[in-house]
């Protein structure tokens, strides 16, 4: 499976993807009320990019990592927080405990869960009135100069060459019309009014920087290994001899909430005992 791809280089992984920005994590942690005695639950922490500064905040944290050397770092990167604990299982079947949870996080990865058991396993792990968190990240055009969005429009005759799953012409999209779909949330019973917040950041990268980064992606990954190298081979030309050794990209983050609705008993199919 393409989820499994990203426990293929946990350290590079730690390395090259980016944390989140300082905004997002205060705003999460105020709505979740985030402190001493409060019980977090995240699932799919990679190596901690969000995990690590939510712990700061003195809760108990549980993270569940589907990757074993993804789950290994991020145990590491959790040592100066005791409260905090990293357990390997797919969250699709992990056993969770008796005792509910005060919020439930999933940071850049709740598109990899069974669509058919995610919202109701996450219900069934908080507590009435707990906060489910996702958090969404999106490669968006850049606000602030046009010279970057060329060169992706640049790179994507690159991705045309190397990969012919590639859609042709692909261009990166304005900030304003991106908005992740919230329907299904929206939907269940299990959980009340949604929210969602959000912020863009711009991150400059060389282009051994930026490759690092396209190898965390499960996409890249994925390919064969004559295209992917290729493929990055071409990319890296085109920092170095167009774009002055350095390009920057454009994330929109965004934070959607929801809290689960009192008086629904657990319709989790997965034992939990």
């Amino acid at each position: 499976m393409l989820r499994d791809t990203f426990d293929e280089d946990a350290e590079l992984y730690d390395r090259a993807r980016p944390a989140y920005p300082a905004p997002l994590v205060e705003a999460l942690a105020a709505a979740a009320r985030l402190g001493p005695g409060r019980r977090l639950l995240e699932v799919g922490p990679g190596t901690g990019q969000l995990t690590v500064p939510l712990a700061r905040y003195g809760c108990s944290v549980t993270a569940v990592e589907l990757g074993p050397s993804l789950a290994a770092v991020a145990s590491r990167n959790l040592g100066p927080y005791p409260a905090a604990e990293v357990v390997v299982a797919p969250f699709e079947t992990w056993a969770a405990p008796p005792e509910p949870y005060d919020a439930l996080v999933v940071a850049t990865a709740f598109h990899w869960l069974d669509p058919a058991v995610r919202l109701d396993r996450a219900a069934d792990a908080l507590r009435d009135g707990g906060l489910l968190a996702l958090v969404t990240t999106h490669h968006v055009a850049s606000e602030t100069t046009r010279s970057d969005d060329a060169f992706f429009a640049d790179a994507q005759r690159c991705y045309e060459r190397w990969d012919p799953a590639t859609p042709p012409g692909l261009r990166l999209r304005a900030s304003a019309p991106v908005a992740t779909d919230t329907a299904e949330l929206a939907a269940s019973e299990r959980f009340g009014p949604v929210s969602v917040a959000r912020w863009t950041r711009e991150i400059t990268y060389s282009a051994d920087a930026y490759i690092d980064v396209l190898m965390t992606y499960s996409g890249h990954r994925a390919l064969e290994p004559v295209a992917r190298e290729g493929l990055l081979s071409d990319l890296r030309g085109l920092i170095d001899g167009r774009y002055g050794g350095h390009i920057t990209k454009t994330y929109l983050h965004e934070l959607i909430t929801a809290r689960k609705e009192p008086g629904f008993p657990g319709k989790s199919t997965v034992s939990t005992g």
